[in-house]
């Protein structure tokens, strides 16, 4: 009987995709002098944050399964990079194209990058029996 490698049971599968969004917004927060920058990297985190959720709520119902593999990760990527950036416009946040393209590159490196190589790394690993 093999054995789900850690990383692909649901509740880790998002906790690190929630962290890694939260990394994202820290880092681009990072250059920016701020009093409180953890408030202010949530400031920045908080509607890609939403996009998640509900990239694996569209997984989760069209897809029934858990967003843990490469190609659902592609529907959570897009829903993270769009509903955080509308989001940002509704709130009159910025959304220069510039932004909008570090922040698709670096979301898809992210979310899609954690998930390529889990998938990598359980191709190398021998089978368990």
């Amino acid at each position: 009987m093999s054995r789900t490698p850690w990383w692909r049971h649901p509740g880790v599968a998002l906790l690190i995709d929630v962290v890694l969004v939260v990394v994202f917004a820290a880092v681009g927060r990072a250059s920016h002098d701020e009093t409180n920058p953890v408030v202010g990297a949530l400031a920045t985190a908080w509607p890609f944050l939403v996009g998640t959720a509900l990239g694996w709520i569209v997984v989760r119902a069209m897809r029934r399964t858990w967003p843990v593999d490469l190609a659902p990760g592609v529907t959570v990527w897009f829903a993270t990079v769009l509903v955080g950036m509308v989001l940002r416009r509704a709130v009159g946040s910025g959304t220069a194209v510039s932004f909008v393209v570090v922040a698709s590159v670096v979301l898809a490196a992210f979310l899609l990058g954690w998930r390529a190589v889990g998938a990598y790394a359980a191709r190398r690993s021998p089978a368990r029996t």
